[in-house]
């Protein structure tokens, strides 16, 4: 099943996506209600919203929100190996903790944006940088899960676009801490929540045999492949539920696809070949069964001085 949140008007609703419509889901709000310890419960919802829907909308005029607009929680991983080999090619390669454990970071569930949102450059950034992600959504709670058991409590997966500010990031991070305003700005979800049985059929290694792209202005930045993935999201969740617990419509991000970001790309290419993204700019990034998320940039505000 494909899900979305839309609005009508202020009001979110729920819905499922069949086929070019949406069949909304009456009396829910939140996708979240529809998640938790009772596994079946989306799947009745959907079966109850091809019966007897609150409305049926066509899908190319909805407007759609994210589908879990307001997370409890953010947590972003660096799974694919690529793309932590490349980001750190000049500052002597992976560290060898990298393979003892899969590290996260937690974003801010208060940045979350739609698939079709503009995103404002983080105030203070000249390096403004788009990153190509794969994101679950947990929905049945758990702590101290085992990895073989932990891809049961996925609801859904989703595309995830990670905005960054890479030298406010920098900054941060040679300080021992952060990111912090380096990823705060905006973090965009969707366009749709996929359930799991929805890619079954396209299992590779850790992840999908799925493609993942992703565009500036209409040329094509990056291409890989969800396969690639190093820590599977079974063990991702395992780490991130270790001495506490992961809660219904928790959002866990993937980390960045190899090469799925300029970073990397200036890197291997230089800057004049990939530039950062500047105001203007129209960003898409589409991974295959999962949809496509399209970001346009636009100026940031002045940083208020702190002194």
């Amino acid at each position: 099943m494909r899900w979305a949140t839309y609005l009508v008007g202020t009001d979110h609703r729920v819905g499922l996506v069949d086929g070019e419509t949406i069949r909304g889901v009456r009396g829910v709000s939140s996708l979240i209600e529809l998640l938790g310890d009772d596994a079946e419960r989306l799947a009745r919802a959907g079966d109850e919203a091809r019966r007897d829907p609150l409305e049926v909308l066509k899908l190319d005029t909805a407007e759609l929100a994210a589908p879990i607009p307001a997370p409890p929680s953010v947590r972003d991983f660096m799974a694919f190996e690529e793309h932590v080999a490349n980001a750190r090619s000049r500052t002597g390669g992976v560290d060898p903790g990298w393979y003892e454990a899969p590290v996260f970071y937690f974003s801010n569930p208060a940045a979350i944006h739609s698939a079709c949102s503009d995103i404002a450059i983080s105030p203070g950034s000249s390096m403004f940088d788009f990153e190509l992600e794969v994101a679950a959504v947990i929905g049945r709670g758990g702590s101290n899960l085992a990895p073989d058991e932990a891809e049961g409590h996925i609801a859904g997966y989703m595309v995830l676009a990670d905005w960054s500010a890479r030298d406010l990031q920098r900054q941060e991070m040679a300080l021992r801490l952060g990111p912090v305003k380096g990823k705060d700005s905006a973090t965009s979800i969707g366009p749709y929540l996929v359930t799991p049985d929805e890619l079954q059929s396209r299992r590779a290694g850790n992840g999908y045999d799925l493609a993942m792209t992703a565009s500036v202005n209409g040329l094509q930045y990056s291409a890989g492949n969800w396969s690639t993935i190093y820590w599977s999201f079974g063990q991702m969740l395992a780490y991130a539920s270790r001495g506490t617990r992961l809660v219904p419509g928790d959002v866990i991000g993937s980390g960045t696809v190899g090469r799925g970001c300029i970073l990397e790309l200036s890197i291997l290419h230089g800057e004049e070949q990939y530039p950062w993204l500047q105001a203007g700019d129209e960003v898409v990034l589409d991974i295959d069964l999962l949809g496509s998320i399209t970001g346009r940039i636009t100026p940031g505000v002045a940083p208020k001085p702190l002194r």
